[in-house]
């Protein structure tokens, strides 16, 4: 009788426990993406796709892909050579890299841009020197690529890390003895190891790349149709009380989120699945 009474707390336990869950979720991502796709094409399709290919936001849309495309290679070369440092060696200054490694999740994106300013603008640091030799940083698309940069470099290598640390390096080593070049270990026997963990950070650092909001208004001036990136284009309609405009060119965004959980449940899954 009593273990029956356990069964059954646990039941209920365990359902209460999903129903939150399930919720939360409702909640805070099935119906703010609902609200959105309502809102979207609240006008009709030829009204959401007269919005979405509006020469502004054609301009925005390229910019953030550009972005993305010119950032996530960076950070995918950055990341793996960061976690390759800090998984398989100890050396002096260790900490102090891992520590700047997971400086961008501590500092506002905001600051973050205002720094870059500080540095890069007309009064900056450099401003006079970027001015004499007819260079253009902030209010530019470089001050976009290096905010989003700056941002998004901990994704990869905060991935990798745990993964390389745990599995250790025994493997490389043997490598290495049997004659392997460097490079030969690591397209052998690493690049294998930690591929599922690595396309998910990559998986990741694109999405915050084209999702970037805070450090990127800061430092791109808001020039429409040359440095507004896709959601400070959103922003400018929706201040300009477009709405229908706006939650439109938001939809895409949605969508890219939509396909990025895609791709994360695969990448997990088939993670899962060798890990089995």
């Amino acid at each position: 009788m009593k273990q029956s009474e356990k069964q059954a707390d646990s039941f209920w336990g365990n359902f209460a426990l999903s129903a939150a869950a399930l919720m939360i979720v409702g909640l805070l991502v099935v119906l703010p993406l609902l609200v959105v796709l309502k809102e979207a094409f609240a006008g009709g399709v030829r009204v959401w796709l007269a919005s979405v290919s509006d020469p502004d936001a054609r301009s925005a849309v390229w910019l953030t892909l550009g972005v993305a495309a010119a950032v996530v290679p960076l950070n995918t070369v950055f990341g793996v050579a960061a976690a390759w440092a800090l998984a398989k060696f100890r050396f002096k200054g260790r900490s102090l890299l891992l520590s700047l490694v997971d400086l961008p999740f501590a500092v506002s994106p905001v600051v973050a841009g205002l720094i870059f300013i500080l540095v890069f603008g007309r009064h900056g640091w450099l401003g006079a020197w970027l001015t004499d030799h007819h260079l253009r940083v902030v209010f530019a698309v470089p001050g976009i690529l290096l905010a989003t940069l700056f941002v998004t470099f901990p994704f990869v290598a905060r991935e990798l890390i745990p993964l390389m640390t745990e599995q250790g390096s025994e493997e490389e080593q043997a490598a290495l003895s049997l004659g392997a070049t460097g490079w030969q270990t690591f397209l052998k026997v690493t690049l294998p190891n930690i591929k599922w963990g690595l396309l998910y950070g990559i998986i990741l650092c694109n999405a915050r790349a084209m999702g970037e909001f805070g450090a990127v208004s800061v430092v791109s001036g808001h020039i429409r149709g040359e440095t507004n990136t896709l959601p400070l284009h959103i922003e400018v309609l929706y201040n300009e009380y477009r709405f229908t405009a706006s939650f439109a060119c938001a939809s895409l965004l949605a969508g890219l989120a939509v396909v990025t959980l895609i791709l994360k449940t695969v990448v997990e899954l088939k993670s899962a699945r060798d890990a089995a």
